[in-house]
């Protein structure tokens, strides 16, 4: 029998730089662009540190779907929602 860790986003390990609102993305970022790929109006790099962050809260459905989809694919579980 095998145990798995679920690993999660942590609040408050979230980039300053993430746009206030429900999605964040924290520390665990590796930059892999992942959600930038999957939500790019809502992702974006920071280029001096190497991670991705938060820049625009979703204002549509499609774009929530999207922001989700983001969170699903993040391989590290970098990206969360408090909403």
């Amino acid at each position: 029998m095998s145990i798995e860790l679920l690993t999660m986003a942590d609040l408050s390990k979230k980039w300053a730089d993430n746009k206030t609102g429900k999605f964040y993305v924290d520390d665990q970022c590796i930059d892999c662009d992942a959600c930038r790929t999957e939500a790019p109006d809502n992702f974006t790099r920071n280029d001096e540190h190497g991670y991705s962050f938060v820049y625009k809260q979703p204002a549509s459905p499609e774009e929530e779907a999207r922001c989700q989809a983001a969170l699903e694919a993040c391989p590290v579980e970098a990206i969360g929602s408090d909403g």
